[in-house]
Formats: C-alpha cells, structure tokens, sequence
C-alpha cells in the first residue's frame, strides 16, 4: 500500500506547466513554483500557504459554506459577492428601508448588522494523510476494508484537534485514492456591512447573468466579529471586530492583458472524469429536462416580480438561486456541443484502453473499468433522471413541499410516546421559522409553480415515479384544493394549527393535501430511487476510484489534479481575453461607460440609480481609473467553478486586484472540460469596488481600515 501511495503522490504533482487547467491543493504549490514565477509571480509558494507562519490562505474564508471571501483590514473587514450575501441583504431589507433596492453603509460598528447562522471559515492547516487513513487494510474484505477506514479517520481527526477548540474533517480526494486531513477555524459572528444597490451588485440580472462583457460590481462587505480573546463566538453584542493573521492589500496599480492571476477560494465541484455515456446523457436528456422544470418556475416569478415591489422582496433570493443554475446549464449544453466534449471523451476512453492493452497487469486491473462504467450509466439513466427530477420538483419548485416537509418532522415526533418537551422544543422553532418562511411567501406565486412544475413532472417521469394524487386527477383541480384548504399555504392557519397541536390531530395532518402530495412522492422517492440510487452511486463510485487510478498510473506525463470538493485550492492564470468562437473576440476588461451604454438600451435589468449617471456625467474617478477609464470587470484564464464566488484574484505581489464572481458562457463547460483557449472567468475590478465605497456609497470610512498599494 505504501508503494501505491508513494506512486499517487509523484503522479499528483505532475501537472502541465503551459496550461492554467485545474484547482491545485496549496500543500503542492512547492511543485508549481517555478511556473507560477516563470508567469510573472514574485512570491513564494511560502507566501501563499504556510501552516507556521501567516500567509496569503489566513486572509481566505470560507464564507457561508458555500462562497468564498477575503479579509482586507485588519479590523476583520470582509469582501465577498453581492449575490454571495444576497439572502443576508435581503433578509434586513423591508418597503420602508430597502437595502436591496437602494444599498447600505454602516457608519460605525454599532451600525453593522448580525446574520444568525452566517459563518466564515479560515483553513488552518492542510495534511495529507492518505497512508494513514489506508493503514491496517490489506487482506481485508471490502466492508472490513470501508470499516478500517472509517475508524482511522475518527482517530485522525480526534488527534488533530485534541486540546483545541477547531474542527477537524477528511475527505477523499479522486474517489477515494487519497485522503486529506482539513484543520478549521469558524467564526460565528459575521456582520453585515455595506453593499451596492441592486442596480450595482446585480447590474445585469439574467440578462447578464454568465455572460461577457460583463458590468456587474458583484461585491458586498461584511465583517467578522470575535471575543475578547479574539476567538470565535455566538453574537454577543460585547464582541469586537476580528483581528486577522493575515489581510489583503489592496492594488491600485493599473493593469495590462497577461498580468498574472492567481485565485484562491473554495471551488464546490468540477467532474472531469465524467465517461462519455454518461456525459451524453446529461447533454441531451438531464439538463435539457432541468432547465424546462426551471423555465416553469422562472416564468411564474419573473410575472409576479414585476407586478409588485413586494413580491420583487419576497422573491429576489430565491430567484436569484433559480436563475443562475438555469443559465449556466444553457451555455454548459452549448459549450459541450461546441467542443465535441461527448467525442473527446470516447477518444480518451479509447486511448485508456489502448495503453491498458500493453501492459499484463494494467488489461486485468484497468481495461475492464471503461466498459463497466459506461453499462452502469445506460443501465441507470432513467433512476438518475428520476433522482433529479424529485429533486427540482420538490427542493427547487414549489416552496409548499418544504414547510410540508418542516410541519411533517414535527408530527413524526408528536406520534411517539414521551417525547412531549421535544414536542414543544420543535413547535417553538417551528413557529419562529415560519415568521421569515411567511414573510417571503405568496400562495398565488406558489400555486402557479406547483401547476406548471406537475403538468411536466407527469411528462418527464415513467408512470411509477409519479405520485398518485397527480395522475388520477386535473393538476388544477388539486391545486386549487391544496392552496384552498391546506394548513400551510395559509400563515394564520399553520400558526394556529402548530399551536394549538396535540396527538390527535395526526390523523387530521394526514387528510391535509400538502401532506398527500407529500407523502406520495417521499413513499415513491424512499421506495423506488433512494435504495437504489445509492447502490449506483456507490457501484459507480468504485469503477471511478479503479479508472482515475488507472490514469495517474498509465497516463504520468499528462496533467493530473484533484476534482474541486468544497476545499481551499488555488488556480493561476493571466488577465486576459479570448476568441469564444468564429468572428467574435473578447476584450480582457470592461469601463464604466459599457454600464451607461447598457442603460441607454432602456432594458429593465440595465437599470440605474440617478447617482451613477450623475457621477458619470460629472467623470468624478477620484484616482480609481487608468488612464481616464474607470474599469469595472475583468476576465482572466484561471480554472474556477460554482464555490470560487467571492474568492480573491490575487496579482504578482499578493495584492488584492480584484474580486471572482462569475465564468462566461462559454465558460461553464470547464466543470466536465476545460478550454484554456476560452474558458475564463470573470472578477470585478477592485477599483471599482474602491469607487462605489469611497465616491458612491461615501463610506471612505472603510476605505481608511484597508491597505491600498499604489504604483
């Protein structure tokens, strides 16, 4: 085993010197180095990540689980995207004092706003420990072998946090042929700040949304909060801003296409390994199927949005959430097409087979591998497809499954005997959620998603996957039932319903439409796909452990990095364009004057506030601009994906240039293939950011905690 891993670990440090391809784990950046440096860096691969000293990776949060964000003072003074924040910032936004639609600064500390259960996680230490985690499992059986493992990871994590108050995780990295040890530091107490108005953060909307040129500055500005001691703490009104190890300067400098780039964030998942049977599928039948359950969805919100400012608060979030997978899996269909992805596939796998052929050992461990994974896929395309529907139709569509869902826990727990003060402990949480559920809930709205997403649920699915309840009857007959006399599409009825609770009104739960629809879709979902989509997913996942082995073993002079799984990596490239396709080229960055060129169009998500055209007319940059232009994004070749939102763009020096928030069109293939030809995201320029604090918002009050570089 030791040999095994030994031979993984020289293979994980092969890596293509000319290509910006992949999400490098900062342990290796030792390997990279010289590259890095040969594109124009001039730091250390010490200066990024260092576990003993402060380094680049203090100042990188994961911000919320599922962005990333960068401390820039030394007050604890935290950038991440405006969409990043956006439920925090609509959460304090009401009709009288509308954050969302008009922004906010706060003035001083007092000023800055809590977000319960809002987090920001510094990675403290990276290990790998994969010899470790495999230690005492050879001559076991497989679920011996799952066991052992499972027990080594508990001592290991145990040991690495022992005597301290972080968290400890490890994860596997290509299905399971290596194993890393992640040592964290959460903070509790993140505050929100400051944020653009819409007409800034969200300039663009679905129009943009993916797209370039792009002219969104996609920021907003929190701040972590700690104890007296400087450690991480639940609110508490006495608890002082966070001083960091490390903070971000940030560069002023003016910029040039091939400055090198470099982020470093938390990137949630890339697939590259992805077979081409199964790449075909999601081509041609998953996303096109995703996206049509999304189109019903979007076409009733979008309506109701426009007719009423409250509806546009209630509903800005979740639209928001909606709309970006939406669009990424247009231009990722698009973007596969256009590079023949599905074919590429089969001429790799093809290659794989070849090579596997010429070598005894390699034709009875490797060549098997190809073939077994493409007859899972087809054998279990219709099971996947039908896991991801119940997905859309009940986690993404109608919002009615998910107090269903909330209301039916409570009753599971109201059926079993003595369970009476975890009864009253539930309905209170129930009670209080319900105040922020209600508050952002229109029946009407949720009434016309639940149509239109079960009329296409019928259509997409094989009859056993369909609850009952909407084969046997006019979807618009229950509806009108279910949004008529259901206790919870009503707030007053669920409050007085969950209230006033005893046993016996189980039985009268159980008449409940919602839970019919409820019930009859989890039965079929637990019944006919969990069971067995789990064996898939866990056949699937130890034919891609033996093929992504096979890889690094047979393939030592390709370039081999580990799929993005929500942990710290880093990406570098260069500022720059790119040609997408025939006839068309992309120019590296994007000013000021693209924004008033959008508004003239008059098209709705274009919109401005008079501020801005004022301070456009007046050219009042302050200093922010390059040679009279006032940049506003920029696009670089760095390999970034859904997760890497708010993560720093990093330049030469290890200055704060910019902040990521998006890939273009084009771009989105690169979580199954990456194009480094074309395949580029997209980062707000941080003198934009600069500007709207400083000249728009008149916060320079923040803009005095920062370190600005200057040429």
């Amino acid at each position: 085993m030791k040999k095994i891993v030994a031979f993984w670990l020289i293979f994980s440090f092969v890596f293509s010197v000319k290509s910006e391809e992949g999400m490098l784990i900062p342990t290796v950046l030792d390997a990279f180095e010289s590259d890095m440096q040969a594109m124009g860096m001039k730091l250390s691969a010490k200066d990024i990540f260092d576990v003993n000293n402060a380094s680049i990776k203090d100042a990188v949060m994961h911000f919320g689980g599922g962005c990333t964000s960068e401390i820039v003072s030394d007050k604890g003074l935290l950038l991440t995207n405006h969409h990043c924040g956006y439920s925090q910032i609509n959460a304090h936004s009401t009709l009288e004092n509308n954050i969302l639609k008009f922004g906010f600064w706060a003035q001083n500390l007092q000023e800055e706003l809590p977000n319960e259960g809002l987090t920001a996680t510094r990675m403290v230490r990276i290990e790998d420990v994969t010899e470790k985690v495999m230690e005492g499992i050879e001559d076991l059986t497989a679920q011996e072998v799952h066991q052992k493992i499972q027990a080594n990871i508990a001592r290991l994590k145990a040991e690495a946090i022992e005597g301290t108050y972080f968290e400890a995780e490890i994860k596997p990295f290509d299905f399971g042929n290596s194993y890393y040890l992640l040592v964290k530091e959460t903070f509790l107490d993140v505050r929100l700040v400051g944020t653009p108005p819409n007409t800034v953060g969200k300039f663009g909307g679905d129009t943009d949304n993916w797209v370039w040129p792009r002219h969104t500055g996609d920021f907003a500005v929190f701040r972590i909060y700690a104890n007296q001691d400087n450690l991480p703490a639940e609110y508490a009104e006495s608890n002082q801003p966070y001083e960091p190890i490390h903070h971000l300067p940030i560069s002023l400098k003016h910029k040039k296409e091939g400055d090198f780039t470099m982020v470093f964030g938390f990137p949630g998942v890339t697939e590259q390994h992805t077979i081409s049977a199964e790449l075909d599928y999601i081509i041609n039948e998953l996303r096109p199927a995703q996206i049509r359950m999304r189109d019903e969805s979007l076409a009733v919100i979008n309506a109701a949005m426009r007719k009423s400012e409250l509806t546009t608060l209630q509903y800005a979030s979740k639209q928001a959430r909606i709309a970006n997978a939406w669009k990424k899996w247009i231009g990722q269909i698009d973007g596969l097409k256009r590079a023949n992805a599905v074919q590429v596939k089969k001429e790799q796998e093809s290659n794989y087979l070849i090579t596997a052929e010429t070598n005894e050992k390699w034709v009875e461990e490797y060549e098997p591998t190809v073939d077994a994974l493409i007859q899972l896929s087809v054998a279990n395309q219709s099971l996947d497809f039908a896991y991801n529907m119940f997905i859309e139709y009940t986690y993404v569509g109608a919002e009615l499954f998910k107090q269903a869902r909330a209301l039916e826990k409570l009753m599971n727990v109201l059926e079993k005997e003595g369970a009476d003060a975890e009864v009253e402990e539930m309905k209170e949480k129930l009670l209080k959620s319900a105040e922020n559920f209600y508050k952002n809930y229109d029946p009407f709205v949720d009434r016309d998603i639940f149509v239109a997403q079960s009329y296409l649920y019928k259509d997409f699915l094989d009859e056993i996957y369909v609850p009952e309840t909407i084969q046997s009857q006019d979807v618009e007959d229950f509806a009108d039932k279910l949004f008529k006399k259901s206790v919870i599409t009503d707030e007053e009825k669920f409050r007085n319903f969950v209230s006033k609770l005893k046993p016996k009104d189980v039985k009268k739960w159980k008449k409940d439409p919602a839970y019919i629809i409820l019930n009859e879709t989890e039965t079929i979902f637990n019944e006919k796909i969990l069971g067995n989509i789990r064996m898939f997913f866990g056949q699937k996942n130890a034919l891609m452990q033996q093929f992504v082995k096979g890889k690094l073993e047979m393939f030592p002079d390709d370039k081999h990095w580990s799929d993005a799984n929500g942990t710290l990596r880093v990406t570098y490239g260069k500022l720059e364009g790119s040609i997408p396709r025939d006839g068309m080229k992309y120019t590296p960055y994007t000013t000021l004057s693209g924004v008033i060129e959008k508004y003239n169009t008059g098209a709705e998500d274009f919109d401005l506030l008079p501020r801005m055209l004022e301070l456009y007319e007046q050219k009042d940059y302050r200093g922010y601009d390059q040679d009279g232009e006032l940049w506003v994004c920029f696009t670089g070749s760095n390999h970034t994906t859904g997760g890497n939102s708010g993560s720093p763009v990093i330049d030469a020096e290890g200055n704060l240039m910019g902040i990521n928030f998006d890939r273009s069109w084009e771009s989105t293939m690169s979580d199954f293939m990456f194009d480094p030809s074309r395949c580029r995201n997209i980062s707000v320029d941080m003198r934009y950011v600069l500007w709207i604090i400083d000249v728009y918002g008149e916060a320079g009050h923040l803009i005095d905690e920062m370190t600005l570089v200057k040429d």
